[in-house]
């Protein structure tokens, strides 16, 4: 990890079942950080990571009035690594 994790942040994922994935930081807690995407980490249930295992991409978003659907919107411009292509 590179760079200073605070609320707001979007992060990259760099392990877990989540690789390549963008999301945004919630909350922080000892060493670890609540992400969520607003597809299949929904704000009301974000994922909890190692710090470690995250790579902080410099920007960052007031996260005050974020819902799933600006959430989503956010991260669409972060790269096709956060589309659903399955």
């Amino acid at each position: 990890m590179t760079g200073t994790v605070t609320t707001g942040t979007i992060v990259r994922s760099l392990a877990g079942r989540d690789k390549g994935k963008f999301l945004v930081v919630l909350a922080c807690e000892d060493g670890t950080v609540l992400l969520a995407d607003g597809d299949e980490r929904p704000v009301s249930r974000p994922k909890r990571k190692n710090v470690k295992h995250i790579a902080v991409t410099g920007t960052v978003t007031d996260t005050a009035a974020l819902t799933d659907k600006s959430l989503r919107r956010l991260l669409s411009g972060f790269g096709n690594e956060n589309s659903n292509t399955h």
